[in-house]
């Protein structure tokens, strides 16, 4: 799929998405819990639908009431043999552990490139809980068969907060007790608060000291109320929006819970350093267009904020320095170099030095084809470049914003982007 877009002026309202990261650790969560669950605004994007289509295969039963999610479980028992987390790198690392609390050997899977992103962390630490591995070197698919044993356990923080996450839940729900993971480097604590408080409204007690030991609590699973979680509005996606208010217009985000644990909800610090005109209430967030200046940022804990920030450094006079570039190999495409390759086309020039990306902004980007390289991040990056362009930009492989964003084309056009589709 290719999509065009022509510089446009923005304004009006628009609700964020719901949060992926929010909604597939409830589901996870609604799978370990006994009993019933009742999700409100549910998420559509890809990922989500990976993660609902795993818990169904996991035992779980689902359905679709008055717009929520009722699903009902009775614990982790498989009925396939095979699971498949499509390209969602939370769901792979998240589920698997949670796979493993069942006897039943099962191959864990995915497409697209989570079929090259490292998983031998599973391949050093399950021996450690009792769960036999097969993997392909490190690589998708896996054969695992538990079932899962706490124990105090040591685990590398450095490459993804995910793998904690997934053993976090698996840990809680097999009621251990008196057991300890520890962590070394943790990177995106945020996600990690994200995952504890997902836990705790769910009813699991989990201690955490520092970042560095998770101690845990058993708690009486067996006669649970039914339970009600509201999926949170997505600062991920919500960013895009608010660069593109930015740069492009005076726009109100509304949905976003500004006391969110999201890590990408530290984009308004950014927009704020760059100068934009931000006003943030409980309920919306008002942004619109001001002269922008150079600002600095740490992304080590918010990665996924590299490219929203890409494009409103653009716009931004000066240079404008980025950290965490170590961060970003292990994603759907190496985005370090995939942003410079993309936004060069524009004529954006970026410096990677280090650990450190340097953008240096103009007053608008040129007129350009580019390509997504099958990256949702990527792909609404360049859209939102697009509304300050010298002419259209054409974006290749557009649809990968169904892995998280489905609705992003159909909200800017509510805002008034000018999107067409290209034969």
């Amino acid at each position: 799929m290719k999509i065009s877009i022509q510089p446009s002026e923005l304004k009006g309202e628009v609700t964020a998405a719901a949060s992926k990261s929010s909604m597939q650790r409830a589901l996870a969560a609604a799978l370990l819990r006994k009993g019933r669950t009742t999700i409100f605004n549910p998420g559509n994007s890809n990922d989500d639908n990976a993660a609902l289509d795993t818990i169904q295969k996991l035992g779980a039963r689902v359905s679709h009431v008055n717009g929520g999610l009722v699903i009902e479980s009775n614990g982790v028992q498989p009925v396939s043999d095979t699971i498949n987390c499509g390209e969602s790198g939370l769901g792979i690392r998240m589920f698997t552990p949670i796979a493993a609390m069942s006897g039943k050997r099962l191959t864990v899977t995915g497409t697209g490139s989570l079929t090259t992103r490292p998983m031998d962390f599973f391949d050093e630490i399950f021996p450690q809980l009792d769960i036999q591995i097969q993997s392909a070197d490190g690589k998708l698919p896996l054969v695992i068969q538990g079932p899962l044993k706490p124990h105090d356990i040591e685990v590398d923080g450095s490459l993804s907060s995910q793998f904690l996450t997934g053993l976090l839940m698996s840990y809680a729900a097999t009621g251990a007790e008196n057991v300890t993971i520890r962590v070394r480097d943790l990177k995106s604590k945020p996600y990690i608060d994200l995952t504890l408080k997902v836990l705790e409204d769910f009813g699991w007690k989990v201690e955490e000291e520092n970042y560095e030991a998770f101690h845990f609590r058993a708690v009486a699973t067996d006669q649970w109320p039914d339970r009600e979680y509201r999926v949170e509005g997505d600062w991920s996606g919500a960013a895009f929006l608010l660069v593109a208010g930015a740069i492009a217009g005076n726009i109100v985000v509304e949905g976003l819970d500004t006391f969110s644990t999201q890590a990408d909800r530290m984009v308004l610090q950014a927009i704020m350093a760059s100068g934009a005109l931000l006003s943030v209430s409980p309920d919306q967030i008002s942004i619109g267009k001001a002269p922008l200046k150079a600002f600095h940022f740490n992304a080590n804990e918010c990665p996924d904020l590299f490219p929203p920030l890409v494009a409103l450094a653009s716009f931004c006079e000066g240079k404008s320095v980025i950290e965490g570039v170590n961060r970003l190999t292990h994603k759907e495409s190496n985005r370090a170099l995939t942003l410079q390759e993309e936004f060069g086309k524009l004529g954006i020039s970026i410096q990677l030095q280090d650990d450190l990306m340097i953008i240096e902004g103009k007053s608008s980007v040129k007129a350009a084809s580019v390509h997504s390289h099958h990256d949702h991040r990527i792909a609404m990056a360049c859209a939102v470049a697009a509304l300050r362009a010298d002419g259209p930009v054409t974006i290749g492989n557009a649809d990968a914003i169904n892995k998280s964003y489905p609705d992003f084309y159909e909200h800017l056009k509510k805002l008034g982007a000018v999107v067409g589709n290209v034969e």
